[in-house]
């Protein structure tokens, strides 16, 4: 695991494209429990080096009820993004994350994991890579069957703060699966 981390750390196949020198933000380790793979870092986390380092990572600790400690822990998270490296701004946010990541990384990494007990699928990018064609109409079809694709995967929602007023229009979401996935990741963690 530590030398595929380290060639994804030093990845600069999309380097023309980016707005910054390629900097890939991922966590992983064999035994990791539970895989978030997500879209890509912001600026924020660009910079600082470090996954979910943001608002939309305070939030996602807060879904899960994990600390940072735990959270930060590779041995019971995995954070990888669809795209590693920030992919810059766009008309109404960050651009997409860049295309050529997930088939060049994603596979290795998954395999690489002995025994993930679950993988959350934060986002659009994410789930349409992962569900295919097992993908409801809409993000929000999506999240709210999310039973359906128990026990290996979880769509979610991103927990950027953009997304306060979907939240807003779909309190089922606070309610009723943030509770479901708070009981899921404790006991993935704990056991």
């Amino acid at each position: 695991m530590n030398e595929l981390l380290s060639q994804i750390q030093h990845c600069i196949q999309c380097k023309e494209q980016l707005p910054f020198t390629p900097k890939p933000v991922v966590q992983a380790h064999t035994d990791s429990k539970i895989i978030i793979i997500g879209q890509a870092p912001g600026l924020k986390v660009q910079k600082s080096g470090i996954p979910w380092d943001d608002q939309s990572g305070n939030e996602l600790r807060r879904w899960l009820n994990v600390t940072k400690e735990q959270f930060y822990n590779p041995e019971l998270f995995a954070l990888i993004p669809m795209g590693f490296c920030y992919p810059g701004k766009g008309k109404s946010g960050d651009l997409p994350p860049r295309s050529e990541c997930a088939p060049l990384w994603h596979k290795k990494l998954l395999e690489a994991i002995t025994n993930p007990q679950l993988i959350l699928l934060i986002g659009q990018y994410a789930q349409k890579y992962y569900l295919g064609n097992k993908l409801k109409p809409t993000l929000t079809d999506t999240v709210k069957a999310y039973s359906e694709f128990l026990p290996h995967y979880l769509p979610l929602v991103h927990p950027s703060p953009r997304n306060k007023i979907w939240q807003k229009k779909n309190l089922w979401f606070e309610q009723k699966i943030v509770p479901q996935l708070q009981v899921i990741t404790g006991k993935v963690i704990h056991s």
